[in-house]
């Protein structure tokens, strides 16, 4: 008998829930219970009178798994909706990230050159250091982050993905 097992794809699912206390926690504790992984989460109000929030959560998982999460997600009282962005379609995916680098003479000029390839603005200076601001998909994240540790990268914060459907529908 052969088991063939369906690979992990990666999955950014809006999820749109009331703004209330324990929600998140029991969003968390649903993928903590089953052992689902959690790659990016982020959280924000959107609505005026601040009663509903988006949560933009990526994971991954196989094509089941991933129909159980959705399935499971919709099942609790706070959610609204859910919606698997990956499956839907094209959509657009960004993250900011903060970058302090320390560098002073041919590493300090070397810095400066490629934020400026990669767009990153200088939002703190100091005669040692720098905070620079950058913004994109993973990957030009990831790349930025790793050429910056070549040139004297001290620290990294990341938002984690916001992402949002392409066309006319709403999540």
């Amino acid at each position: 008998m052969h088991i063939t097992q369906e690979a992990a794809e990666r999955h950014t699912l809006a999820v749109i829930v009331d703004n209330e206390a324990g929600v998140l926690a029991r969003v968390a504790g649903l993928f903590t219970a089953r052992g689902y992984n959690i790659e990016s989460l982020t959280v924000s109000e959107i609505t005026h009178d601040k009663a509903v929030s988006r949560l933009t959560i990526v994971t991954s998982a196989s094509p089941p798994v991933m129909e159980q999460i959705i399935a499971q997600l919709d099942r609790l009282v706070p959610v609204h909706s859910v919606t698997d962005l990956t499956a839907k379609g094209e959509h657009v995916e960004r993250e900011l990230a903060l970058v302090k680098v320390a560098g002073t003479g041919d590493h300090r000029i070397e810095a400066l050159r490629l934020a400026d390839v990669y767009r990153a603005r200088v939002v703190d200076a100091t005669i040692s250091s720098f905070v620079f601001e950058v913004t994109g998909g993973r990957e030009k994240i990831d790349k930025f982050v790793e050429l910056m540790s070549e040139v004297g990268l001290i620290e990294v914060a990341r938002t984690g993905i916001v992402a949002i459907a392409r066309g006319r529908e709403a999540a």
